[in-house]
């Protein structure tokens, strides 16, 4: 038991190195990852870290899949491709929460909370790294127009089948690893769908955006030029970090609403 711990401790440390050193993770993107890794690992088992793990390897190939066309988000996000801590809280947060819970009290909700968070994540992930590629404008949820490539609450119609598609492979995956019931893998793709959705609708209403005071460019980013921005829509405590945690707590909770009625 004391060397299983041992290599599981030691597996999850050298995938996070590696996610390091291949520029998927900061250095405190590193570290929450390890300890996102050992937390599902404690849940879950090694079951639970290769769900995680499909998460990760998927969603860092993907936002590396094509960088150079994708150069131009940098004038609309706050932060690059690389993850850090608070990106690996926001999207792995809740996981590592749920297996925690699954740790100390067996239930199988937190099974199903797990997988939900992870397929949201997912399905977020794989439609904003996607979508970006799409040669039509997205469609503002706000507005119902076309909205500038990258903005966040816009979506196209390849990034939302990136993002069915992102679901569906965390709920196969979960099925295949903890021989799910049906009811259970479709609620975990439903509900990683719905995440993305919500994403999307949050990002569009209270998502805080900026203009630049030296350029005029409307960013996501508090500063721009050098410069602080002026807030011309949402609030400024609802950065992309936070609609993405919300989403993915709505979602769970959407999924676990389901289930109860199942």
């Amino acid at each position: 038991m004391a060397l299983e711990v041992l290599f599981t401790i030691i597996f999850v440390g050298l995938v996070s190195i590696a996610g390091y050193y291949f520029s998927f993770l900061t250095a405190s993107g590193a570290a929450a990852a390890f300890v996102t890794g050992c937390c599902a690992t404690a849940g879950y088992g090694m079951e639970g870290l290769l769900l995680l793990g499909i998460f990760f390897a998927s969603s860092s190939i993907w936002s590396k899949y094509k960088h150079r066309e994708k150069e131009f988000l940098k004038n609309i996000h706050t932060k690059g491709s690389a993850r850090d801590w608070i990106q690996v809280a926001a999207n792995g947060g809740i996981a590592a929460a749920a297996a925690l819970a699954a740790f100390v009290w067996e239930n199988p909700v937190w099974l199903l909370a797990y997988c939900i968070s992870i397929a949201s994540a997912n399905a977020d992930t794989w439609a904003s790294e996607l979508g970006t590629l799409s040669k039509q404008p997205p469609i503002s949820i706000r507005t119902f127009k076309r909205a500038a490539t990258g903005v966040s609450g816009a979506i196209s119609g390849p990034g939302t089948l990136a993002a069915v598609f992102g679901a569906l492979l965390i709920a196969v995956s979960a099925d295949a690893l903890f021989q799910l019931e049906m009811p259970e893998t479709l609620i975990i793709f439903t509900a990683g769908v719905a995440g993305m959705l919500v994403d999307s609708v949050i990002g569009a209403f209270f998502q805080a955006s900026y203009q630049c005071t030296e350029c005029g460019h409307i960013t996501e980013n508090p500063r721009h030029c050098g410069r602080p921005g002026r807030l011309i829509s949402g609030h400024m405590l609802m950065d992309n970090d936070m609609v993405n945690l919300l989403s993915s707590l709505i979602a769970v909770i959407l999924g676990i609403s389901l289930y109860k009625f199942v």
